[in-house]
């Protein structure tokens, strides 16, 4: 494969294979007796705290996407914070200098978001670019056990078909490709995965997403009912859009515009009254990333505006 050699994106974070590994990196090592953790996050969060029979308990965030219950840790506990679709990371500086080396800093969704010194946090790589796994986590703990490096070339398909065939034709790859990750030990990033990261243009991509972001905005900020703050510095993962119009998620995916659920779980994990609940049934996540353009962001309005 010809793939340029660039500088990595994360020099000074340790590259493993997957975001719930770097997040079980931590609680191996912190040795944590529990965690609190949002009911608005991924289901796969909790693999770590399984394997590992750590503890855990949930707490409700507020229509900022904040904290929303007064949380005080013990010695033994942690908080595990989301930073949501990269846009929260001035309220994450504000956790960490309230809950200091306590905090671990869920940016999964947040890829660009920088590392603050001194506070646990991880990325993941798939989730901003066409790369099969790996992940980054920027902590001070050293592992007292060996981690093996992980090989990658077996998880390509979904990524080949859909440049040969169409994204369609790499979705159901891509889910079984998802599902062979689970229960996945921790290991070093693959010198594949490696490779791809080191070859990407990631102010290019940064400049696109905010771009995209910004048009749609500028277009939808009046009938959104999320109102979040865009920092300058912010590289957003997607735009929430909090809509009562029931059919838009529908109407757009059979205009094949792709917009995912974040996350299904939460719908079993609270109750219908819960404002998590209705976050991941009325917010639609509309797609900004780099494959797009702003005619791409005009032919979504114009879908959602019909």
């Amino acid at each position: 494969m010809e793939l340029s050699k660039g500088e990595s994106s994360h020099p000074h974070a340790l590259a493993l294979n997957t975001g719930r590994n770097c997040l079980e990196y931590i609680l191996r090592c912190r040795g944590y007796r529990k965690v609190y953790i949002p009911y608005f996050t991924c289901g796969v969060v909790l693999e770590p705290f399984q394997k590992l029979g750590v503890g855990y308990e949930y707490y409700h965030i507020d229509q900022q996407l904040e904290i929303g219950d007064v949380i005080t840790l013990k010695s033994d506990e942690a908080l595990l914070y989301t930073n949501y679709f990269g846009l929260k990371q001035s309220y994450v500086e504000k956790l960490a200098k309230q809950y200091g080396k306590q905090l671990i800093v869920d940016n999964t969704q947040a890829f660009y978001a920088k590392p603050i010194k001194g506070i646990d946090s991880f990325n993941t790589c798939r989730k901003f670019f066409g790369v099969p796994d790996g992940a980054y986590l920027y902590t001070d703990a050293k592992a007292g056990f060996e981690i093996e490096q992980d090989v990658s070339y077996d998880r390509m398909s979904f990524l080949l078909k859909r440049l040969d065939l169409g994204a369609e034709a790499g979705y159901a790859d891509f889910r079984e490709q998802s599902e062979r990750l689970v229960g996945q030990p921790i290991k070093q990033m693959s010198n594949l995965t490696a490779s791809m990261m080191q070859s990407i243009d990631y102010q290019a991509i940064a400049q696109r997403r905010r771009e995209n972001y910004e048009y749609l905005n500028k277009h939808l900020a009046a009938t959104n009912q999320l109102q979040l703050p865009f920092a300058d510095d912010a590289v957003p993962m997607v735009y929430p859009y909090l809509t009562d119009d029931k059919n838009l998620k529908q109407r757009l995916i059979s205009e094949k515009i792709f917009v995912a659920t974040y996350w299904p779980n939460v719908l079993e994990w609270c109750k219908q009254e819960d404002w998590e609940y209705e976050l991941t049934q009325r917010t639609v996540f509309i797609p900004i990333d780099q494959r797009y353009g702003i005619e791409d962001m005009k032919r979504i309005i114009e879908v959602i505006n019909s």
